[in-house]
C-alpha cells in the first residue's frame, strides 16, 4: 500500500417487528417502513448510480440478521407496499392542496415523484427482494458484508456463558450464508461492545478482523502505538479496528457550520396539517405519523421553504470538505507510523437518509470525490488487510469498551433495566440444560426447542433494555420494548414447562412461530456445551 486508506462502514440495523396482522399501524412498523423508504432503497439505489457512472467504490456493510429477516418477511414487505401505496394517495391530495402556491407545489411534486420512484425500485427493479439486491452488489465486488450477532445482543455481559457468544454468533452465521451467500470475513460487534474473552471465540469462528471503539486501542495494554490509524492484533490472533471518532466529530461540526439549508426531518406535514387533510393516509385508529411530506429547513429563527437542489449542492460542498479533513488527518498520522494510515468511519444506516435525508447525497459525493482526487484508497476492511499482508502489527489487548454514551454499557446496566438479566440469564441457563436433555429430538419437540432459542436469542437484543432507560434509544417506544422482552422471556418459559411435562400445544407453538418469525435455519443445539 502506498496510499492512505478510508474503509467506510454502513451499519444496518432496525429492531426486530413481529407482524401483527393489525390495521392500524404500530410507531415500530412506522419507524421500520420509513427506514426501508428513506434508507435501504435510497441506499441501493445509490450503489447502482455509482456503478453506472463507473465510479470505482467499495464499502463494508452490516445487515443484521433481524433486518435481513424482516425484508424477508413477505406478509411484512406487502404491508410496507401498502403504506407507501396510501402515502402516494396522500401525495395526490397534497399536490391539490399545495397548487395555488407554486414553489410549495414543485416541493410536493419532488416528494410524490420520490414516491412513486420508490415503489418502481421495489416492486419493478429489485422484485420485492431488497437482500437479494444488496447481496447482488457484494457479487459485483463492490460491498463486503460483515457478520454480526443473531440479534443486537451487548455480548461482553453473556462472555462469562460461553455458551450463549457461541448461540449468537453460530445462528447469525447460518443466516448470513443462507442470505447473502458467503460467509463473512469480519465481525461487527453490537454497540461495539468488546471485552477481551471476545477475541477467542471470534476466532473459534474464523473471523479475521473486527471493529472496536476509539478508547479501546488507545486504553489497550498496551496502548496502541499507532492510536486509532492502524489496527492491532490481540494475544488470540484476531485483528482489530478502531472506529476513527473523529470523522464523527469532524462531520458533525461541518454540518453545525452551515445550519438553515438541510430538511428539517423532525417537522414534518403529519404533525401540522388537519386531520382532515391527513384522511387519505390514517385510517380508523391511526395516530398523526409522519408522511414523507418535510417542506421547511433547518433555521431556527423563522420558517423557510425547504429547497432540494441547495441541500443536495451543500452535501456535496461538505463531502468534499469532509474528505479535505480525512485527507489532513491521516497524512498527519502517516508521517508517525511504520504502517500506512487508515481511517474507519462508521456510520449508521438512518444516517443515510431516515435521521439525515441528504446523506445519501452526501456519500455518493464523497465516492466521486475520493475517485477524482485518487489520493487516497477507498477499501473495505478486508482489503486493507489483503493488501498488506505483510505488514507488522502491535500486539495489544483492546480495553472493554463500546460505543455506548458512557463508552462501556452503563446504559444497560443501570436501576431502570437490571432487572432483566437475572431473567435472561435463568433462560440461558435452563435452554443450556434443554439441549443436554434433548440432544436429537425431531418432530414437534425440535419445533419447540428450536423456538425456545429464537425467544431467548430475541430476549437478549439491547432493542428492549435501551428503551427502558430514560435516556436510551427511542427508534422504540418503551411499552413495545416491554412486550417483547417480557412475551419472549413467557414464551420460553412456556416452552421449558411444557416440555418438562412432556406436552405442548401444536396451535400455540403454530401461532408463536408465525409471529416471531425469524431465523428459520436455526438449530436449537448452537446453545449446546462444547466437547
Amino acid at each position: 500500500m502506498n496510499k492512505p486508506c478510508l474503509c467506510i462502514i454502513i451499519n444496518g440495523h432496525e429492531p426486530f417487528v413481529s407482524f401483527s396482522g393489525a390495521a392500524v399501524l404500530s410507531p415500530e412498523e412506522q419507524n421500520f417502513f420509513e427506514a426501508v423508504s428513506e434508507t435501504y432503497i435510497p441506499l441501493l439505489e445509490l450503489f447502482g448510480r455509482l456503478e453506472n457512472s463507473g465510479v470505482p467504490f467499495r464499502l463494508g456493510m452490516v445487515l443484521s440478521p433481524s433486518l435481513c429477516a424482516m425484508f424477508q418477511d413477505k406478509r411484512l414487505m406487502e404491508k410496507y407496499l401498502a403504506w407507501l401505496d396510501k402515502r402516494i394517495d396522500f401525495g395526490r391530495h397534497e399536490l391539490d392542496r399545495s397548487g395555488s402556491d407554486a414553489e410549495l407545489s414543485s416541493l410536493s411534486r419532488f416528494y410524490f415523484n420520490q414516491d412513486i420512484e420508490r415503489r418502481i425500485s421495489l416492486t419493478e427493479r429489485y422484485g420485492m427482494d431488497l437482500l437479494g439486491a444488496f447481496a447482488g452488489f457484494q457479487k459485483k465486488g463492490r460491498v463486503e458484508f460483515l457478520g454480526t450477532a443473531a440479534t443486537a445482543a451487548f455480548l461482553p455481559f453473556y462472555a462469562s456463558m460461553s455458551e450463549a457468544v457461541h448461540a449468537q454468533i453460530e445462528t447469525a452465521l447460518i443466516h448470513h450464508r443462507r442470505y447473502l451467500g458467503r460467509a463473512p470475513s469480519g465481525f461487527w460487534l453490537p454497540d461495539l461492545g468488546w471485552t477481551a474473552a471476545l477475541g477467542q471465540d471470534l476466532m473459534e469462528y474464523h473471523f479475521s478482523y473486527t471493529v472496536v471503539d476509539s478508547h479501546a486501542l488507545i486504553l489497550g495494554r498496551p496502548p496502541a502505538r499507532a492510536g486509532i490509524f492502524n489496527p492491532v492484533k490481540t494475544p488470540s490472533g484476531l485483528t482489530v479496528f478502531a472506529r476513527d471518532i473523529t470523522a464523527l466529530t469532524d462531520l458533525k461540526e461541518l454540518i453545525k457550520v452551515r445550519p438553515g439549508i438541510y430538511q428539517m426531518h423532525f417537522l414534518d406535514a403529519g404533525y401540522e396539517l388537519s386531520l382532515e387533510a391527513l384522511k387519505p393516509l390514517l385510517g380508523p385508529g391511526d395516530c398523526r405519523c409522519s408522511t414523507g411530506y418535510r417542506y421547511w429547513q433547518e433555521d431556527g429563527k423563522k420558517k423557510t421553504l425547504y429547497k432540494p437542489q441547495e441541500a443536495r449542492e451543500l452535501a456535496c460542498e461538505q463531502a468534499r470538505d469532509f474528505l479535505a479533513l480525512r485527507l489532513s488527518r491521516l497524512e498527519e498520522a502517516r508521517r508517525h507510523l511504520e504502517n500506512e494510515a487508515v481511517s474507519v468511519w462508521v456510520i449508521d444506516a438512518a444516517g443515510l437518509g431516515h435521521g439525515w435525508y441528504e446523506g445519501p447525497f452526501f456519500l455518493e459525493a464523497l465516492i466521486h470525490e475520493i475517485a477524482l482526487r485518487g489520493t487516497v484508497d477507498i477499501l473495505s476492511p478486508q482489503d486493507y488487510l489483503d493488501q498488506g499482508s505483510d505488514l507488522p502489527f502491535q500486539i495489544s489487548e483492546p480495553e472493554y469498551s463500546s460505543s455506548l454514551r458512557d463508552g462501556y454499557g452503563g446504559m444497560l446496566l443501570d436501576a431502570s433495566n437490571d432487572w432483566i438479566y437475572r431473567h435472561i440469564f435463568r433462560s440461558i441457563q435452563r435452554m443450556i440444560e434443554m439441549t443436554e436433555r434433548f440432544p436429537a429430538d425431531t418432530g414437534l419437540k425440535e419445533r419447540a426447542l428450536n423456538q425456545a432459542a429464537r425467544e431467548i436469542l430475541l430476549a437478549q437484543s439491547t432493542d428492549w433494555s435501551k428503551p427502558l432507560n430514560p435516556q436510551g434509544d427511542e427508534k422504540t417506544t418503551r411499552e413495545y420494548a416491554e412486550k417483547e422482552l417480557e412475551g419472549a422471556l413467557r414464551n420460553f418459559t412456556t416452552i421449558y414447562e411444557a416440555l418438562g411435562s412432556n406436552h405442548i400445544s401444536t396451535e400455540w407453538l403454530a401461532a408463536l412461530e408465525k409471529r416471531h418469525a425469524l431465523f428459520p435455519y436455526i438449530n436449537y443445539r448452537v446453545f449446546g456445551k462444547k466437547k
